[in-house]
């Protein structure tokens, strides 16, 4: 597996480039519905919050831990999200993409679609995985619909796995592909662009 280090995943929709601090306000801006942090493990409100999250993820990129990205919808040249590659196991070939929000516009559009084919493609294709893992909140019915709709594999639940806003204990539910399964997934994710149906 090809060691992970920052890059920009260009699509007719959507654009992941390496997240900085440039893309606070953005992120900031996107990130203002409260319904988008529901099922993750924190809840950003305040641009202090925003920056802090900001400094989280790139101390775990220097660290080699995670590659975040902003996602940025090509056809307004706006931030609407966030995503990344992280829970990074070169000697099994494995990584997990998750950490992934976007604003209520963003949703159910080809910009989801494109996220998770432009990733997954990297992972498959560049780094040479063999297993991307994909985990959500098991309460969270509309991502775990979403997950399967990609062709990923649904492998369990760990419970009490996370402690989660409030203090919650979660339960995780895992999904993946793996490298046998990523021609139909690719397939899969094409048709989808194509037909205008969504991933999420």
């Amino acid at each position: 597996m090809s060691e992970i280090e920052p890059v920009t995943l260009t699509g007719s929709h959507v654009r992941l480039e390496p997240l900085s601090v440039d893309h606070v306000d953005g992120l900031m801006h996107a990130g203002a519905d409260d319904s988008i942090w529901t099922w993750l493990p924190w809840h950003l409100r305040t641009r202090e919050d925003f920056a802090g999250w900001v400094d989280g993820v790139l101390g775990a990129q220097a660290r080699g831990a995670q590659q975040p990205f902003a996602t940025i919808d090509v056809a307004t040249g706006e931030v609407v999200g966030s995503t990344s590659l992280f829970f990074v196991s070169p000697r099994d070939k494995r990584v997990e993409i998750g950490g992934t929000w976007l604003s209520p516009e963003a949703r159910r559009t080809a910009v989801n679609t494109e996220s998770k084919l432009l990733l997954l493609r990297h992972c498959f294709e560049t780094l040479g995985c063999i297993r991307v893992e994909l985990k959500t909140d098991a309460r969270n019915e509309r991502s775990r619909t979403a997950i399967l709709r990609i062709g990923a594999q649904f492998e369990g639940v760990m419970r009490k796995h996370m402690l989660t806003q409030g203090g919650y204990n979660r339960d995780s539910a895992y999904y993946a592909i793996v490298n046998d399964e990523w021609p139909g997934v690719k397939g899969r994710l094409e048709e989808m662009l194509k037909t205008g149906s969504s991933s999420a």
